[in-house]
């Protein structure tokens, strides 16, 4: 066993200690990028004669941090906005004077800990690969530009620009809290789009793009749909929503397009299967007291008769005890107006003798859907909305063929696939932008039987 440089080794023996001594962020190192950077320290710190494993660390801190795409003062900085600890979380809904003092003591300690860290770079680490494993050229450093913040996030951009400028960190503290009570900390941070899985929230890397300006056909439902999300967005009371009508109308889609309009407000969309349901006042509960504006997105919602999903959702429109947090709405799809099915069994029987009150049974079934406080209804579109979304679409598209030959194609369309509907138009459209751009502008596009 050989030794790195009676400096070297000081210098990495602190960086051990310091790591080590953490007491409220130990998270921010817990991740495939702090695990390889803390097994490297250790590898240059005792490596073989040769240096192999200190190589193969090395190479397994480049690849982390090649693969979260960013550098390790990125990574260190970002780790510290989205973590969960005591602090973070008390930050969210306690002003920073009534914060213990002990706690600020130990937030403190650790945005130090955690500076000395940031402080060393992955240059600086490679040349102690190089030393250490004796070789006559530093290994490769990962590096990649640093983006630029978005307006929005000004916060953020001068949290980031605090720490990245501040000669102690520990000065930050206060700006820190200011940042975790508006944005939040942990998942909640990291993803705009959601979904209930197995017991947990699953974040979604990349959400369905669909924008508001892309939807046509149905505005005066998107505009109720809108006046209500912003209710939520303003910490009024916000009414859950039934979206009903016929399938291809644009309801999930104009309920998706929601999180594209308004993530930079707070907004979140956590995705529930009608399987997962039965979770959901669990869910709500997790949801209430972050920052954070949650719509619950339940599609193609339908019931069997005494489903215990139906039970668990009549609990979160109606309320129970637990009085219903201001930061959570249900945006529920159907293609059903009555959403329990019903048999003609089920119907009153003079003279059935099971049930005494048989009329208010079925009553309460049927009327379930009035318990969304709004209900916007989409109606299958005739020629003329058809075609008016599918001309709409043409134009957000840039297809330059005539008025006329766009209608005739698109009602031939309709007629051999799916009939008309926003979901058909928006089929035809992509076909006829990508067949225009392959095969080039005819007169008549051949449409596929």
């Amino acid at each position: 066993m050989s030794t790195v440089s009676t400096s070297s080794y000081a210098k990495i023996q602190f960086l051990q200690r310091q790591a080590a001594s953490l007491l409220l962020y130990q998270s921010v190192l817990q991740s495939e990028v702090g695990i390889a950077f803390l097994d490297l320290l250790q590898a240059i710190r005792y490596t073989d004669a040769d240096g192999r494993g200190c190589l193969q660390a090395y190479g397994n801190y480049f690849h982390a941090l090649a693969t979260k795409n960013q550098n390790w003062e990125d990574y260190l900085i970002h780790q510290i906005l989205i973590t969960e600890n005591p602090f973070t979380k008390l930050a969210q809904t306690e002003e920073f004077a009534n914060i213990p003092k002990a706690l600020i003591a130990a937030v403190q300690h650790d945005l130090q800990v955690l500076q000395s860290l940031y402080e060393c770079s992955t240059a600086a680490l490679s040349e102690l690969v190089q030393n250490a494993a004796h070789l006559p050229v530093s290994p490769i450093v990962w590096y990649r530009e640093q983006d630029k913040l978005e307006s929005e996030t000004s916060l953020k951009s001068q949290v980031m620009n605090s720490l990245q400028h501040t000669e102690n960190w520990a000065d930050t503290v206060e700006d820190l809290a200011a940042y975790y009570q508006q944005f939040g900390t942990g998942i909640f941070a990291q993803y705009h789009a959601l979904r209930w899985q197995n017991g947990q929230f699953i974040g979604i890397q990349h959400s369905d793009p669909i924008k508001l300006d892309i939807l046509a056909g149905y505005e005066m439902q998107r505009d109720s749909l809108l006046k209500n999300t912003e209710f939520l967005l303003s910490g009024k009371t916000a009414l859950h929503v039934l979206l009903y009508g016929s399938r291809g109308s644009g309801k999930s889609s104009l309920v998706k397009a929601l999180l594209n309009e308004y993530s930079h407000r707070n907004l979140r969309l956590v995705e529930v299967t009608k399987s997962e349901l039965q979770d959901l006042p669990k869910i709500v509960e997790q949801l209430r007291g972050v920052p954070q504006k949650f719509i619950i997105f339940v599609d193609d919602l339908s019931f069997e008769e005494d489903d215990d999903a139906f039970k668990a959702l009549k609990v979160v429109l109606e309320g129970n005890l637990t009085a219903k947090p201001q930061n959570v709405v249900v945006y529920a799809t159907s293609n059903r107006r009555h959403l329990i099915r019903e048999f003609y069994a089920d119907r009153p029987n003079p003279k059935d003798k099971e049930e005494i009150h048989v009329w208010d049974t079925m009553q309460e079934k049927l009327s379930f859907s009035d318990r969304f406080g709004l209900t916007l209804t989409f109606e299958g579109a005739d020629q003329k909305t058809y075609l008016q979304i599918v001309r709409h679409l043409a134009a957000q598209a840039e297809i330059d063929i005539s008025q006329a030959d766009l209608e005739y194609q698109a009602l031939q369309w309709a007629t051999r696939h799916n009939g008309r509907s926003g979901r058909t138009a928006r089929q035809f459209v992509d076909f006829l932008q990508a067949d225009l751009s392959v095969f080039g502008n005819k007169k008549h596009t051949s449409i596929p039987e």
